[in-house]
């Protein structure tokens, strides 16, 4: 193993270059990965823009760029290439997909915190997360990570559907904790009269494309679902998917789900978009205590005036954030574990998301240029072996 590693380090907002750093010493309880592939994430163009920074001083201020430059990359797949001392049920050559945060148990701590007894990991009171807040990402030729946070993948799955596991995942968390929430409306209630009859998916990148396929495929959710897309190429996705796609500038959304639905409205709302403007319409897209999922980060544009008109409908608010979920009996993590099941078995289609390839650390730079931003991008991966 040489001794340094080629590594994309972002050192300012929009600077990112390709540089040579130390390989990190590997722990007895980890294993090192050679990086196959990596998913990007709107959280990454978040921090590389400036616009998001979640590495933060034990103040809780954001640490800058220019005094700790990050390597980012937490959509993670890779194959084994060395064992801590320790580890006795991976090996060298495993190709796995890696949850990035460390809790208690990744981090062997003799006692759990709360959340990490709970199942609710990702809100570990000792939480931190390779290639978000400052921990060294996937974006480089290696990486260490606990060997439990590793989850060996079958025979034949392509890196760059592996690398959707985590953002899959992302989704499974959150219709986990749609279906523990005490709200009026759920989508498998026994009463009529309390079932959700529609759901409103606003966004339709790959979170509101990855939730849209969850209710069809695997939950075999039979209402309505209307999904609000500005880009034509995810509007024709979701209608593959099973959604009734709309444009909301050419659409007037409010009147198209009154007439769709009788008045009744949509009784489950899944906001990715990130718009704070959307805030001042929701009121006229959902039922009265319906469920509101704020999934998208942002919101930039609006003031929490915003809320009043949504507050007075008395909706079920839930927010929730990251892949938590429990462990497995070895420690691994269940969501994490569930996702990759689904993406192996074909029950989730991730292929057709995947609008973007990039191959090899050199791209990097290019990944991150603005591609994103363009009609056709959906999800980019980057391929690390090219």
């Amino acid at each position: 193993m040489s001794e340094s590693m080629q590594a994309s380090i972002l050192l300012a907002p929009g600077r990112m270059e390709i540089q040579s750093v130390p390989v990190p010493d590997l722990a007895p309880n980890e294993v090192r990965l050679r990086t196959t592939a990596v998913g990007l994430c709107g959280t990454d163009f978040h921090i590389y823009s400036g616009a998001a920074n979640y590495n933060l001083d034990r103040s809780g201020r954001p640490v800058p760029l220019e005094r700790h430059p990050q390597i980012l990359g937490h959509e993670i797949c890779g194959e084994i290439v060395e064992l801590g001392k320790d580890v006795r049920d991976l090996k060298v050559g495993d190709r796995v997909i890696a949850d990035q945060g460390l809790n208690c148990l990744s981090c062997n701590r003799e006692v759990l915190c709360d959340f990490c007894q709970s199942g609710d990991s990702h809100q570990c009171e000792f939480y931190r997360e390779h290639g978000i807040t400052g921990l060294q990402g996937a974006l480089a030729e290696y990486i260490n990570l606990p060997s439990v946070n590793a989850i060996d993948m079958k025979p034949g799955l392509p890196q760059a559907h592996a690398a959707l596991t985590e953002p899959l995942a992302c989704v499974l968390h959150t219709a986990d904790v749609i279906q523990r929430a005490s709200s009026r409306f759920s989508l498998q209630a026994d009463d009529p009269s309390r079932r959700v009859q529609t759901v409103l998916i606003c966004g339709g990148g790959p979170a509101g494309l990855l939730f849209l396929q969850f209710l069809r495929r695997v939950l075999g959710f039979q209402g309505e679902i209307v999904l609000s897309e500005l880009q034509q190429d995810k509007r024709q996705l979701a209608e593959a998917f099973g959604a009734k796609a709309v444009n909301p500038r050419e659409v007037h959304l409010a009147e198209y789900l009154r007439e769709l639905t009788q008045g009744r409205q949509a009784e489950l709302i899944f906001e990715a978009t990130g718009s704070g403007p959307l805030f001042l319409d929701l009121p006229g897209y959902m039922r009265r205590q319906a469920t509101l999922v704020l999934y998208g980060h942002g919101h930039e544009g609006v003031g929490l005036e915003s809320l009043n008109q949504v507050q007075w409908r008395e909706p079920t608010m839930l927010s929730p954030i990251g892949a938590s979920g429990g462990f497995e009996l070895d420690g691994r993590p269940s969501v994490y574990q569930r996702s990759l099941h689904m993406i192996e078995d074909h029950q989730i289609l991730v292929e057709p998301l995947i609008s973007h390839s990039y191959h090899g650390l050199k791209s990097v730079p290019e990944a991150f240029g603005g591609d994103h931003r363009k009609p056709g991008y959906v999800k980019g991966v980057v391929l690390m072996e090219s």
